[in-house]
């Protein structure tokens, strides 16, 4: 497999996305007129999403370079994944908030997590091919 380094335009492209993905949700949340509560929901689904999109990012990957991973861990993460935006979605379907305000959340939600994901990619992609060899991280 040939390792071809990412660009630092698409390096900072992702961590662009990801930063401004992640900034207007957590400014969104801070502006709403929802109670506490609520936004705990909505921060925990955030947090929840972007470590299950990196995760299963990971796992896909390591399947690809021939690094074991269990197929009950992998499941687990499309799981994780399919139910942080589920849970992302019945929480706008049913939530008091204009569609504009939902489409809001469900852009900024999405766009976080592709970023994560190619963040992700590129802090792998970065490495040497010698430090990714029996790596567990």
């Amino acid at each position: 497999m040939v390792n071809q380094r990412p660009t630092s335009a698409f390096i900072g492209a992702s961590w662009l996305a990801l930063l401004v993905g992640i900034g207007a949700y957590l400014l969104g949340l801070w502006n709403a007129t929802m109670q506490l509560n609520e936004k705990g929901y909505y921060l925990t689904l955030l947090l929840y999403g972007l470590f299950a999109a990196v995760s299963l990012q990971k796992s896909v990957r390591d399947r690809m370079e021939n690094v074991r991973v269990t197929s009950m861990y992998f499941g687990l993460c499309w799981i994780s994944v399919l139910i942080a935006l589920a849970l992302l979605g019945i929480g706008l379907v049913n939530a008091t908030l204009t569609l504009s305000e939902k489409g809001f959340y469900a852009m900024s939600y999405t766009l976080s997590l592709f970023a994560a994901v190619a963040v992700q990619k590129n802090v792998r992609d970065s490495l040497p091919t010698d430090d990714r060899v029996g790596e567990t991280t």
